[in-house]
């Protein structure tokens, strides 16, 4: 079988049509093979949270953790968020957590050295936007928490830039449902910042914009 074009990789012909839940969608990803993003991969990781969730936060794709647990944001990174959305008053149990993209992309410098994350092209993202998609139809959140630049353009488009936007209240049309979003950068930026602290109060500001809009 010959290789489709990058352009047209798509999880559209993996997403099941009219999914009544989040369990249906988890297990039908799993086998997506809808961009070339799953060989090297170790699991797809999906969404996790309530399908009740009032907010739905968005990150870029798994991590090395969380690619070798199967669940977003189990790693340094997500610790780092829980503690700032409480801290921010969003209950991190209230809250479903997904990635814009659903496979871990990565680079090594030498076989069997550490896996470097690499950023997914804006291809890549959309061709994973049919599972983001639908977990938005199932979960409806009141607003959407956008996790760094990635993110950003996975939702909003190419032009977004998360320096612009951060700590704002967007309202914009986002696969066929008018949502809010609230952009900050991506907790994995607090942990790689020279001034840590700063940059953690930065994220933790923004969070508060969102759990006023919640309100």
């Amino acid at each position: 079988m010959s290789k489709a074009p990058e352009d047209r990789y798509t999880a559209e012909p993996f997403v099941p049509a009219q999914a009544k839940d989040l369990d249906a969608l988890r297990r039908a990803a799993a086998g997506c093979r809808g961009c070339p993003l799953h060989r090297d991969a170790t699991q797809t990781v999906f969404g996790a949270g309530a399908v009740d969730a009032r907010v739905m936060l968005v990150g870029e794709q798994p991590g090395d953790q969380e690619d070798r647990q199967g669940a977003p944001f189990v790693g340094p990174a997500g610790k780092l968020l829980d503690r700032a959305l409480a801290e921010a008053g969003i209950d991190p149990g209230d809250a479903y957590v997904t990635n814009a993209v659903k496979h871990f992309k990565f680079t090594r410098a030498e076989p069997r050295k550490r896996r470097i994350h690499k950023a997914p092209s804006l291809r890549e993202m959309t061709a994973c936007g049919p599972w983001l998609a639908a977990e938005l139809a199932l979960v409806e959140p009141e607003l959407i928490v956008v996790l760094g630049a990635t993110a950003g353009k996975a939702l909003l488009g190419s032009s977004f830039r998360v320096t612009q936007t951060r700590g704002t209240v967007l309202e914009e049309e986002i696969h066929g449902r008018r949502e809010r979003l609230v952009p900050t950068v991506h907790p994995s930026s607090v942990l790689r910042a020279d001034d840590r602290e700063a940059a953690y109060q930065g994220l933790v500001s923004d969070l508060k914009v969102a759990a006023r809009v919640l309100t």
